[in-house]
């Protein structure tokens, strides 16, 4: 174990490790050679003394390939992968992934859950009775040959390394760094097996990343490093100063979803789906710009070209379909409770992140993973920013298994929001874009 302790030494000090002895201390993670204060050890290291960028290639190529890599050659064509940073109302894949896969580009989707104000797309579809996430990688890769889309829980032997370490991160101050954080992402993406991927990185006060700087170097060094490894990579950085959609919590959001797939429902939600499936079709060479990418899945909703594809999925997963057209068999909350505005005024700001808490209040999310979801809470949102707001106006209506539970979330969600006599200033919606090639 002396070589170990040399290397926490080594970085300890402020010098950069070889990939060879990157490689020898995820084995030693990997195989439980290591104790877990050692490895603790190399990660205060790491996040005081930062990683290079070849040390942070290194570091994802090592826990890429701890465990299991996805081989997807036998789907044809080139497959496309999303993955989003965790926002509020994010509901992005339950519109894109079927669209994408409905211009003839694969989506092999291998999604998480959700911790804290940040759903997991796996709840959300597991809100639709019968719906099975936890697929072999041999039933998922054929699914994807016959439909075009999957979507599948994280394996096991995915990334193992990173499991045991972002355990440990969690538990010793050493989850905000970003290359610890690069590394994390990007090991998993690449495994997944996409030869494409297109990462969403949330900004504002309901984000990880509160500020536009601390994003753009995270979306940044996630594209180099995904260029570095072999996969065509780009980001789009999105705002997370309110909600992106209407409607927080698992059933709540898969409505909300089938709303926009059958084009009733417009707005932030759905021009950041067109902004990243786009991105998508571009990265597949499917399309030859980002315009052409938005027309042809606008066309796919206006069609149901998407809406059917979303059918397929829910279909070849064992769930209930007619929840697409009768939306009211999704999971209904034993209570609700209206939330009126406090004032008049301008709505000039949201706390996301409290709008986030509210619904982890009232069930619709995890505070440790152990938790259970209540598929049916949530929040439906009623206004938006720059919204002028009459005091008694209804601000949002709560859902929850009890009443309780929704009076709990009401001050909580009431402080939220802060209004103005002036009307503000409409925040960008996309606040940057990195692609191939961008420093």
């Amino acid at each position: 174990m002396s070589n170990l302790v040399d290397l926490i030494i080594k970085k300890r000090d402020g010098l950069a490790l070889s990939a060879a002895e990157i490689q020898a201390f995820i084995t030693a993670v990997t195989e439980d050679t290591i104790a877990d204060y050692q490895t603790s050890a190399m990660l205060m290291a790491m996040f005081l003394q930062g990683l290079t960028e070849e040390e942070t290639v290194s570091l994802t190529q090592a826990m890429t390939h701890s465990g299991t890599v996805m081989d997807l050659s036998s789907i044809p064509g080139k497959k496309a992968d999303k993955h989003s940073t965790g926002g509020v109302a994010d509901t992005t894949t339950l519109i894109l992934a079927p669209l994408v896969a409905s211009c003839g580009v694969p989506v092999f989707k291998m999604s998480g859950r959700g911790l804290g104000f940040s759903g997991g797309t796996l709840d959300k579809l597991e809100s639709i009775p019968g719906f099975s996430t936890s697929l072999s990688p041999e039933q998922a890769i054929s699914l994807c040959k016959e439909s075009g889309l999957v979507v599948m829980g994280q394996t096991k032997d995915l990334t193992p390394a990173d499991q045991k370490l972002y355990a440990l991160r969690d538990v010793t101050g050493t989850v905000d760094s970003i290359p610890l954080i690069v590394s994390s992402i990007m090991s998993k993406k690449i495994a997944a097996g996409a030869d494409a991927i297109v990462l969403d990185v949330k900004c504002g006060s309901g984000a990880f990343m509160k500020d536009l700087p601390s994003a753009q170097t995270l979306a940044r060094q996630m594209v180099q490093i995904g260029r570095s490894l072999g996969r065509r990579v780009s980001a789009v950085i999105s705002s997370m100063a309110q909600p992106l959609g209407l409607l927080i919590g698992n059933a709540l959001e898969v409505e909300e979803a089938i709303s926009v797939l059958k084009g009733e429902t417009e707005g932030d939600l759905l021009d950041v789906s067109l902004e990243l499936g786009s991105r998508m079709l571009l990265l597949t060479d499917a399309v030859s710009s980002v315009e052409e990418g938005k027309r042809l899945l606008r066309r796919q909703i206006e069609t149901g070209a998407g809406l059917a594809q979303l059918e397929r999925l829910i279909a070849q997963q064992g769930a209930d379909i007619s929840i697409l057209h009768h939306p009211d068999r999704l999971p209904k909350a034993q209570s609700s409770l209206a939330v009126k505005a406090p004032k008049s005024g301008y709505l000039c700001a949201m706390d996301t992140a409290s709008i986030g808490h509210t619904s982890v209040l009232l069930g619709a999310g995890r505070v440790k993973k152990t938790d259970a979801i209540d598929y049916a809470a949530g929040i439906r949102m009623a206004v938006r920013l720059g919204d002028f707001v009459e005091e008694g106006q209804l601000l949002g209506t709560l859902y929850a298994r009890n009443d309780g539970l929704c009076a709990q979330g009401a001050a909580l969600f009431t402080n939220a929001f802060t209004f103005s006599e002036e009307k503000p200033t409409q925040p960008p919606l996309i606040l940057d874009i990195i692609e191939e090639g961008t420093k």
